[in-house]
C-alpha cells in the first residue's frame, strides 16, 4: 500500500523528470540533480545545468495541485530562496573558477501546464 509520503515523492520525481526534459529540450545539460548540502539545516537544488553560454543555472521544480495560494511559484518563500542559494554556493565550492549562475525555477500545475522561469530570484 503505498503512503501519501510515497506518493508524494513519486511525484516530486515524475515532476522533476519532467522539468529535466523540458530544459534538455532547450539545450541545457545536466551537470548533476538532487544536490545536497552535508549536514543538518544545508539546502537542496532540484537540478544544475550548464546553459549553452556557460552559465550555471540553478533549478528549482515546483509541483501544486492548484494556483490557490500562489501556486507553484508562491511556495517558494524568503527562507526556501535562502536554502538554495546556500546550497549553490557550497556546489560553487567545488568549481575552480566561478561561472555566470542563475536561479530559474519550473512550475507546473495540476492542468498540466509547464512554465519555466529564467533568473526567477537572484542571491541577494
Amino acid at each position: 500500500m503505498l503512503t501519501n509520503t510515497t506518493t508524494s515523492k513519486a511525484q516530486g520525481d515524475a515532476a522533476e523528470d519532467r522539468a529535466l526534459s523540458h530544459l534538455l529540450g532547450h539545450g541545457l545539460r545536466l551537470a548533476a540533480r538532487n544536490y545536497r548540502t552535508p549536514g543538518r539545516g544545508g539546502g537542496e537544488i532540484d537540478l544544475v545545468l550548464w546553459d549553452r553560454d556557460g552559465t550555471l543555472v540553478f533549478v528549482e521544480v515546483r509541483k501544486r495541485a492548484s494556483r490557490a495560494f500562489g501556486g507553484a511559484l508562491g511556495s517558494i518563500t524568503a527562507a526556501k530562496q535562502r536554502r538554495i542559494v546556500f546550497a549553490a554556493r557550497h556546489y560553487l565550492l567545488r568549481l575552480r573558477t566561478q561561472p555566470p549562475c542563475r536561479f530559474d525555477v519550473v512550475c507546473m500545475e495540476e492542468s498540466g501546464g509547464i512554465q519555466w522561469m529564467r533568473a526567477a530570484f537572484d542571491a541577494g
